[in-house]
């Protein structure tokens, strides 16, 4: 109970929860490849060092704008931003233009590095631990433990895609951010009666 607990309310600080429209296997799907070319101890050191420059970002004492810079070079340095971009806007971006599809990829990681940014700073005298990483297919899941003040301790999941070796997803226990954000991304579009455009300038002011 309290585990469960736990994660609802990490969840609420990470992002809404709403109805999510596809599982975790379709999103993977789009980044299979025939072999693995990365490698296990490459996946999680690659999230060892992500680990290491969140902790270290959320135990700086720097002001919120200087975070959220940082925040944004972790995403750049350690995530494949396209691909989660092309993940969370899902069938919406099939018709978009090669222009849309770019300009959605920068809108979505300043919106996506200030969101996630502002919740990380709620963190502040916490860590996280990496524990593990196994490959699953073509990807890699890097196993994390997150410790919060006052808050038993839960388990946090980085894919890892064999294909760039970056990370594509994080799941908390179970629940995958690229869901979460799908559905998000979605309901804004349908808002805005499924202008791609409106979206995109609306992202950049947005997180």
């Amino acid at each position: 109970m309290t585990s469960m607990i736990s994660t609802v309310k990490l969840m609420n600080r990470l992002t809404s929860r709403r109805g999510f429209i596809t599982g975790t296997a379709a999103c993977l799907a789009l980044v299979a490849t025939p072999a693995l070319a990365f490698s296990t101890s490459q996946a999680k050191a690659l999230i060892g060092a992500a680990v290491k420059d969140i902790n270290a970002i959320i135990n700086s004492g720097a002001s919120e704008s200087v975070m959220l810079r940082k925040f944004e070079n972790v995403f750049t340095n350690y995530a494949d931003v396209e691909r989660i971009g092309q993940l969370v806007l899902g069938p919406d971006g099939r018709s978009a233009s090669a222009g849309q599809k770019r300009a959605f990829e920068k809108a979505f990681k300043t919106y996506i590095s200030r969101k996630y940014g502002r919740r990380f700073r709620e963190f502040i005298g916490g860590r996280v631990e990496v524990n593990s990483a196994k490959a699953v297919k073509s990807y890699y899941e890097v196993k994390t433990t997150a410790h919060l003040q006052g808050e038993s301790p839960f388990s946090v999941v980085f894919v890892v895609a064999d294909a760039n070796g970056r990370f594509i997803d994080m799941k908390i226990e179970g629940i995958s951010l690229i869901k979460a954000e799908r559905s998000e991304i979605g309901a804004m579009l349908d808002k805005r009666k499924g202008n791609l455009d409106k979206l995109i300038a609306d992202l950049k002011t947005m997180g």
